[in-house]
């Protein structure tokens, strides 16, 4: 399985691309803004998007892109989300009025876009590809995703803050990689809670739930441009990144756009 990272930023700036990742070549967890860096033929091949939620950052580049190909469409792109993600997304984007109802155009028989409600805890079989959907808590209806469950799961929490529920699922899966949000740093600690993310003070508790006996890399992602540098300055005050020591805990990296993963 591969995975390429076409954004992972919490707001945009120059290289910064809000959250996006290309599993396959076929099938894209979330929407952002680095969806944009895809040709055209690349963005042919993908027939499943799966969202974790709806806010503006995870789905901004979705109608833009069934807009760049839907004249080369046979068939509709299948988008994938929790029935809140869904709803929202049909009253707010695909509206007629911010965008057009891509889910009844051309005609409703044969439309650009199809609707798929999908559950915590239910298991999809895309592609050949067994992906799990995980629970999340945020302020909209969200989840995450473990890709490939049935070998080593590549895991995505999705937007989140504290989550007992996803650590205990996490413990029972062989993880082949994590990536975990942390959008704010620990001076802004009380915004990211009262807006259900996570900070690296946070994030350290969230980490001593895995099972000590797991091993596996753990991938920071969405912090915002103007604070990444001092946030994962304060993860290592609590932790170490490469090269590894002998009081290593966790094998914490910086995830960044462009980066392709072979799991």
């Amino acid at each position: 399985m591969k995975v390429r990272v076409l954004g992972c930023s919490g707001a945009i700036a120059k290289e910064c691309r809000t959250t996006s990742f290309l599993i396959d070549g076929d099938v894209l967890i979330d929407a952002g803004t680095g969806v944009g860096d895809l040709t055209l033929e690349e963005m042919m091949r993908i027939k499943h998007v799966l969202l974790t939620h709806s806010h503006l950052d995870h789905v901004a580049a979705l109608p833009l892109m069934v807009d760049s190909i839907a004249s080369m469409l046979t068939e509709p792109v299948k988008i994938h989300a929790l029935p809140g993600t869904l709803a929202a997304i049909k009253a707010h984007v695909f509206n007629n009025v911010i965008w057009p109802d891509f889910s009844r155009i051309p005609t409703p028989e044969a439309p650009f876009v199809s609707f798929h409600e999908i559950h915590v805890g239910q298991v999809l079989d895309i592609n050949g590809k067994k992906i799990e959907v995980l629970p999340a808590v945020h302020t909209v209806p969200a989840c995450g995703y473990a890709v490939d469950v049935t070998h080593g799961a590549w895991v995505f929490t999705g937007d989140t803050e504290r989550n007992p529920a996803f650590w205990r699922r996490l413990n029972q899966l062989d993880v082949a990689a994590l990536v975990i949000e942390t959008a704010f740093s620990n001076r802004e600690k009380d915004l990211a809670r009262r807006s259900l993310h996570l900070s690296p003070h946070a994030l350290a508790e969230e980490l001593d739930m895995i099972d000590k006996g797991k091993r596996f890399p753990i991938f920071i992602t969405h912090t915002k441009p103007a604070e990444t540098e001092l946030i994962m300055t304060e993860i290592q005050k609590f932790d170490q990144t490469q090269p590894f020591g002998p009081n290593v805990v966790h094998d914490i990296r910086w995830l960044r756009a462009g980066q392709e993963f072979e799991l």
